[in-house]
């Protein structure tokens, strides 16, 4: 037993080491070009390597089955119909597929990342307003994996007015590094966006948060991409309208979605770590 936790922490640290402990900026920037390279012996190698690295790559339910490029294939829409909405109105739906990391009530403005490492929502989200409105709401950290379906959608019926976007680091944000990184969600580039739904005593928010290899936020109500190149103001105000299961944008690579609720909000019964969830299915759930 000694032996084998001994190889999956020195499996740990590998893996540690290979996807933080590189020039992270660079190698970002460099996937980010090599991945929009439209050259079909490129494209079918890069997908055959990621394939053989990658066992859970699922394209079954693509859109379409062929691809210009890496990034295409990233960034892939899903045949009609691949995912139900749940549409009762009392139900906030997953804004996106993912794996259910930390979760659960904020304690007077701290949340976690994993077992033992806390942060401060006032680190995360610079808006002191959306601070206050979830010092005791409710959160949840989505994970998405390289190899997900890497758009989300509105978890609910609502309006965007702002988007903060936050330039950061490019840590790696999978489980390893949560254990290992203090404050790590804080550190890396992130957006910040408020949906507001017609509920003055109801709030949520969205936070996406880039990682490590094509570090980059596509939102459709903004023209340009939220990346390492963004020249423009960190507060963008916008005008937009979503139904539950629009789709608002997108992320280059897989990166996690934290979601932030009022007190008035609690997590869907059935939410708990480490549990696959689909774009769609219940998250939390409000009797307002």
């Amino acid at each position: 037993m000694s032996r084998i936790i001994s190889a999956l922490t020195q499996h740990e640290q590998l893996n540690f080491l290979l996807t933080n402990r590189i020039p992270r900026r660079w190698a970002t920037q460099f996937v980010g070009w090599f991945s929009k390279i439209e050259n079909p012996y490129v494209t079918r190698a890069s997908l055959y390597l990621w394939r053989m690295f990658a066992s859970d790559l699922d394209l079954t339910e693509a859109k379409k089955q062929s691809f210009t490029s890496l990034h295409d294939c990233f960034i892939r829409e899903l045949k009609p119909g691949s995912r139900k909405v749940d549409d009762h109105p009392q139900v906030v739906s997953s804004p996106c597929d993912a794996i259910v990391g930390a979760h659960g009530r904020v304690n007077n403005g701290t949340v976690f990342q994993a077992k033992g490492f806390p942060y401060e929502i006032s680190d995360l989200i610079p808006d002191v307003a959306l601070q206050k409105k979830y010092q005791n709401g409710v959160y949840v950290t989505l994970r998405l994996t390289s190899t997900m379906y890497h758009r989300f959608h509105a978890p609910l019926d609502c309006d965007v007015k702002k988007i903060t976007y936050i330039s950061g680091d490019t840590w790696n944000v999978n489980p390893i590094a949560l254990k290992r990184i203090e404050k790590l969600y804080c550190k890396n580039e992130r957006a910040v966006m408020e949906l507001h739904t017609g509920h003055k005593e109801a709030s949520m928010t969205l936070v996406p948060v880039a990682a490590i290899l094509v570090a980059s936020i596509k939102l459709h109500c903004l023209d340009e991409s939220l990346d390492m190149k963004y020249q423009g103001p960190d507060v963008l105000n916008v005008q937009a309208s979503f139904y539950k299961g629009d789709e608002m944008g997108y992320f280059q690579h897989g990166s996690t979605i934290i979601v932030f609720a009022s007190e008035h909000y609690s997590l869907a019964p059935d939410i708990s770590s480490d549990q696959r969830i689909a774009m769609g299915q219940a998250l939390l759930t409000h009797t307002f």
